[in-house]
């Protein structure tokens, strides 16, 4: 695995208003790779991402709520790559340097590939790849 984080989502209760925050009152710069359950901004260096909590839980096929220590806040890492053999043998590098798979890599309702794996701190990464997102965050 390349050492690069790609996109760090932010599980956030209330997308429109987050999305005006970061877009209306930071003047992040919006990516169209997002749609209507989703925003993206392009950064410097990587992605932001703004997703429902709840659709993060799903994607993340976990508990985030439920596993998060008073004061932490939902989040997940994402390390893109170019093709889905690059998903697979990814995940399985993770599992077996003792990242614990929580959803396998399947098709997406996006039309990507992904699954996720949690490091042994139980931080969420998700290895992915489709179009629109970026492998070199500068594309």
């Amino acid at each position: 695995m390349e050492p690069r984080i790609s996109i760090i989502t932010l599980g956030v209760a209330d997308l429109e208003a987050s999305t005006r925050f970061y877009r209306d009152g930071l003047g992040f710069p919006e990516h169209d790779a997002g749609g209507p359950s989703i925003t993206f901004f392009l950064l410097a260096e990587l992605m932001l991402a703004l997703y429902p909590l709840e659709s993060l839980a799903d994607e993340t096929g976990s508990d985030l709520l439920g596993e998060m220590p008073e004061g932490q806040h939902a989040f997940t890492i994402a390390h893109n790559v170019a093709n889905r053999a690059e998903v697979d043998n990814v995940l399985l590098a993770a599992e077996a340097a003792g990242a614990r798979i929580v959803k396998p890599a399947a098709p997406t309702f996006w039309g990507g590939y992904s699954g996720y794996f949690a490091d042994p701190d139980g931080f969420k990464w998700e290895i992915a790849t489709g179009s629109g997102l970026p492998v070199d965050p500068s594309a």
